[in-house]
């Protein structure tokens, strides 16, 4: 058995012509892979943003309600990992940097062997003691003149060639070219893209004219929406444009399992940690607000040669992302440890059915989010304090940096949890607002924390919220049940007025 997973960041379903056809965005090589896949039409995040995500990936279980973004820990099960250790080869490519910043400096090495890509986003990457400041100032939007390593970067990528997704799926087709013909490994390609900033060669950017005439304005702050027609377009166009370049180069990899036939024993899954909000709800990106459909409701992709005669038929059933990694190992023939509370999927690439009755999905300290593929409830505490309120770690790093000592003075150890593996842990109180308030992991406070109720299949767009007591009731039991399948904190069942 061999396989490819493809792992995108940012990427909103509605980019996709496979999930809506009203999209102007050009993505026709999703759409061939579409008729050859098995495409799902009810998968959903489960911890957030992305390194958090990632963890879940790895791990096959939510962790947002102990810990925010940070590392894989000691007890933590990785299925690169697991398949390293049953003699499976396992390979990520990827120019996402945070993996090599404080709070993700634990995931590549799981691999058995990894190929980073440098230059994206805010990569720490080429040395400039003194840059130009005064060209920064008169080339970019003055919104995102504080993203220096951006800027910096920026100058080096001249040519197509020296962007980041054409180099991860130019090493993709090297690692192809030597390893084909060989049995049992997983590749992992992971771009960045389509994550902001939405930066691409300007052959495909020619094709999203705007009438924007301003400095460079390609990576939207996390905020409302405060721009102008004109800017709202220009970063609209930006974030097509790069769509489309990571829609080109994913069909070089489709002509590539054409011409070597791969199809025949050859899996490939495609996905997102999350989407993004293109000005929907009047927000940009993610984070602060409501976690609506346009960043929980993802794109999951799924081709599998045993199951090859169900080519573009689609599933119903209620997924998330910590199914990846179960269905990963059973594409090995391998059993996912007892802490796992993902579930395979490779039956329902055999026939659809329910896989479970709802989900949760969250941000570490904000609404616990519950939904069973017709309803969602943005479950928020009534009082959005950090009174009570932990993380719990052996790994005290954070995006790109270490736990302060102040954080660490107050520590305690906790019991251990039903996945620890007998560990105790560091109990820490989170970051919080001057006022006292939790806060996301760029240090910003949640806005619009007001509990809510959308029938997502009536309402997908999340404009018409309902008052139902009935429902929310039930969906508070189905939240409840998931808590606990979670061994969820203590203090987690009280902020949200339950019993435990």
């Amino acid at each position: 058995m061999k396989a490819v997973f493809i792992l995108l960041d940012s990427l909103n379903r509605n980019a996709l012509k496979s999930y809506s056809e009203k999209s102007s965005i050009s993505t026709p090589n999703f759409k061939r892979f579409e008729e050859r896949c098995v495409t799902f039409d009810n998968h959903y995040v489960g911890s957030l943003p992305c390194i958090p995500a990632r963890r879940d990936i790895h791990t096959g279980r939510i962790n947002f309600l102990h810990r925010s973004w940070g590392p894989l820990e000691p007890f933590d099960d990785s299925f690169p990992e697991i398949l390293k250790n049953n003699e499976i080869y396992s390979h990520i490519i990827t120019d996402h940097h945070h993996y090599f910043a404080d709070g993700g400096a634990t995931y590549h090495q799981r691999y058995s062997s990894w190929e980073l890509v440098r230059g994206q986003a805010i990569d720490r990457w080429k040395a400039e003691v003194n840059p130009n400041k005064e060209f920064f100032q008169s080339a970019y939007h003055k919104v995102q003149l504080h993203r220096k390593n951006y800027m910096i970067n920026r100058q080096y990528m001249i040519n197509e060639e020296d962007y980041c997704t054409p180099q991860v799926f130019s090493a993709a087709k090297d690692f192809l070219n030597k390893n084909k013909d060989e049995d049992s490994w997983l590749l992992q390609i992971e771009c960045f893209d389509p994550h902001e900033p939405f930066h691409a060669p300007k052959r495909f950017r020619n094709s999203y004219p705007t009438n924007y005439e301003g400095p460079i304005l390609d990576w939207p702050i996390y905020d409302r929406v405060k721009e102008t027609a004109d800017e709202i377009s220009e970063i609209r166009a930006n974030y097509a444009a790069l769509v489309t370049m990571v829609d080109e180069y994913f069909g070089r990899l489709l002509d590539y399992f054409d011409e070597y036939n791969l199809w025949e024993d050859t899996a490939i899954i495609v996905t997102t940690d999350h989407g993004f909000l293109l000005g929907e709800h009047d927000w940009w990106a993610k984070l602060r607000m409501p976690i609506y459909n346009e960043i929980a409701h993802i794109p999951l992709m799924v081709y599998h040669p045993e199951f090859a005669s169900q080519a573009g038929s689609r599933r119903s059933a209620l997924t998330q992302t910590i199914d990846i990694m179960p269905t990963i190992l059973d594409m090995f023939n391998l059993a996912p440890p007892k802490d796992v509370i993902g579930k395979s999927l490779l039956q329902i690439l055999k026939c659809d059915h329910k896989l479970r009755d709802s989900l949760i999905f969250g941000y570490f300290g904000a609404s616990c989010n519950v939904t069973d593929g017709e309803h969602t409830y943005f479950c928020y505490p009534e009082n959005m304090t950090a009174d009570g309120l932990f993380e719990y770690t052996l790994m005290p790093t954070r995006m790109t940096s270490r736990f302060s000592i102040e954080e660490l003075v107050g520590a305690t150890l906790s019991d251990p949890f039903s996945f620890t593996k007998g560990l105790q842990l560091l109990k820490v109180s989170p970051r919080v607002s001057d006022n006292g308030k939790p806060i996301d992991v760029q240090g910003m406070s949640f806005e619009d924390t007001e509990s809510q109720l959308f029938n997502v299949l009536k309402d997908p767009k999340q404009e018409l919220p309902l008052k139902d007591e009935a429902i929310v009731n039930y969906l508070l039991k189905e939240m409840h049940k998931n808590l606990k399948q979670a061994d969820a904190p203590e203090e987690i069942y009280s902020r949200f007025n339950m019993k435990i």
